[in-house]
């Protein structure tokens, strides 16, 4: 069994780890900071979680179209559309950190059994889209490459936590949109 990376996977190894280092610490970090605290005049953007979730939304639409999509042998609609998903999730993200950088946190409301169902969505939420990032980023590294064989292999992981953060990032939205000020 060949477990020799090709010139292109080696290619986009680093930036693979970097990216699934830097980008969940650097959220982390953003949560202990707001542009105001360091003296910028920003006006908060609280019209952005309804836009983000329906991002995450159209992400989810867009997963499951492009698994139909090779489920029928288009290969080439199923790249346009998980390029597309990838850029929904980089648009999410931007505007995820836009909004908490200039916006106080919102605490949600519920009590009892809902807020127990809340705080487990919301966590595996947050553990699933961290661990996302490489799994994403290496299932299209092993597209662009061509190997097609261990892409389909790492694919059938990726699709289904991917589709549950992208639908729990929805749910989550709707379970706190009650709260925002």
């Amino acid at each position: 069994m060949e477990n020799k990376l090709s010139k292109t996977e080696q290619k986009y190894k680093i930036w693979i780890i970097i990216l699934s280092v830097v980008i969940p610490v650097a959220v982390a970090f953003m949560f202990t900071i707001k542009l105001k605290d360091l003296g910028f005049d920003v006006t908060p953007l609280k019209f952005l979680p309804p836009i983000y979730a329906g991002i995450n939304a159209l992400t989810a639409i867009l997963l499951v179209a492009a698994i139909t999509a090779i489920k029928n042998g288009n290969r080439k609609l199923h790249e346009n559309l998980m390029k597309s998903a990838i850029a929904c999730s980089v648009a999410f993200l931007l505007m995820y950190v836009a909004y908490h950088l200039t916006t106080e946190r919102t605490e949600f409301g519920g009590v009892g059994i809902i807020k127990t169902v809340y705080r487990f969505i919301l966590a595996s939420h947050i553990i699933l889209s961290i661990a996302i990032i490489p799994l994403v980023l290496v299932t299209y590294v092993r597209a662009l490459a061509e190997r097609f064989d261990k892409h389909k292999k790492i694919a059938k992981i990726t699709f289904p936590i991917w589709l549950y953060v992208a639908i729990t990032g929805v749910i989550v939205y709707f379970m706190i949109a009650p709260y925002y000020v």
